[in-house]
């Protein structure tokens, strides 16, 4: 797999035009979504190299990461005379950044594609590092493919119209992040006031986060062995995120990987050692600034039989990746159902249901 090049913007003009100088096309194509049609794309509309560009929209949220609305892109695509030499440019959310990857990677069996993300969640997580794919029979990107971006622009302006909810989806990546690198990173996002947020300070913590992602991936492209720390929290997280969806309330990514963190970092307390301190800490911060996830114990069977059809498994164990210290990342960690359903009680007494 290539590596995709990943740029803080100085200034998105100068920027995505570079980019789409830099990938020869007979057509260009940019996808939104009736966010960011309104909200991002008359930002770019003075850019001189999109003049041209022919958009393609498509429902916002993750209830339309599906088959059926990449479908709906496909068909665009062929409608408007796109050829294997065509781009496309993804302006948008984890969403946007997931389908239109994979949109680009099938068709013709492969077109070039830029993200622009204009969410937190997809600045340091869902954009950078080429899994794209769409959610399919109930369960989170169950289908898809490793396809890097041929460029991936990261413009923090854009965070300034972002409500507090999206801001904290993208946050809990970025504690993950921190959780797996350095207690100096962890410390200084526990610490930044998010209530009125330093967006200079912001943007180069994003871009700490993003170097971290970009590191492991770089080492570990296609999920053999170390990119797996990058799935702290996402094992129960996608079972809470699976049954949200399926009970019709559904949740953001990032609110539920910050649950699953409260899940996992327990796990790692008592099966290798996860400092108490650093688990207080983070629970705390998660009970503050993203609630709880109300499941009771009638509910425990059906998280554990989502987690069984997480991509990270083989054969019939759950496959974890547990802290033993911020930063000490042990891979492909097993336990039992009865552990499980003790981390479910833990959660549920922590977070007060």
């Amino acid at each position: 797999m290539s590596k995709q090049e990943v740029i803080l913007c100085q200034g998105l003009e100068k920027s995505l035009t570079q980019a789409i100088n830099k990938c020869p096309h007979d057509k260009l194509f940019v996808l939104t979504d009736e966010h960011t049609h309104r909200l991002c794309l008359p930002k770019l509309e003075s850019i001189h190299a999109l003049q041209k560009a022919e958009e393609i929209r498509i429902g916002a949220e993750d209830v339309h990461k599906n088959i059926e609305t990449l479908a709906q892109v496909w068909q665009t695509l062929s409608d408007r005379g796109a050829t294997r030499h065509s781009l496309l440019i993804n302006l948008g959310g984890g969403m946007v950044t997931d389908l239109g990857g994979f949109a680009a990677a099938t068709f013709k069996r492969g077109i070039t594609y830029i993200n622009i993300p204009t969410t937190l969640l997809a600045m340091v997580d869902a954009s950078v590092g080429g899994k794209t794919g769409i959610n399919f029979n109930g369960l989170k990107n169950e289908i898809g493919a490793f396809a890097p971006a041929a460029c991936v622009l990261i413009e923090t302006e854009f965070l300034r119209t972002l409500d507090a909810r999206n801001f904290f989806s993208g946050y809990a990546e970025m504690l993950k992040h921190g959780l797996i690198s350095t207690p100096e990173h962890l410390n200084e996002l526990l610490a930044f006031d998010t209530e009125c947020p330093n967006y200079e300070h912001l943007k180069l913590m994003v871009g700490k986060s993003v170097q971290v992602k970009e590191d492991i991936v770089e080492q570990d492209p296609k999920e053999q062995g170390i990119r797996k720390a990058l799935n702290l929290g996402h094992t129960v997280g996608h079972a809470f995120e699976s049954l949200a969806l399926a009970e019709h309330r559904p949740v953001l990514h990032g609110y539920a990987v910050a649950w699953g963190l409260v899940c996992e970092l327990y796990l790692s307390h008592i099966q290798v050692g996860f400092p108490k301190e650093y688990l207080r800490q983070v629970n705390q911060f998660v009970r503050e600034h993203y609630g709880c996830f109300i499941f009771d114990c009638q509910h425990y069977e059906r998280l554990y039989e989502l987690m069984k059809h997480d991509k990270k498994n083989t054969a019939d164990t759950i496959n974890f990746s547990l802290l033993r210290a911020v930063g000490d990342i042990i891979l492909n960690q097993t336990t039992d159902k009865t552990t499980l359903f003790e981390v479910f009680d833990f959660y549920r007494e922590c977070m007060g249901i």
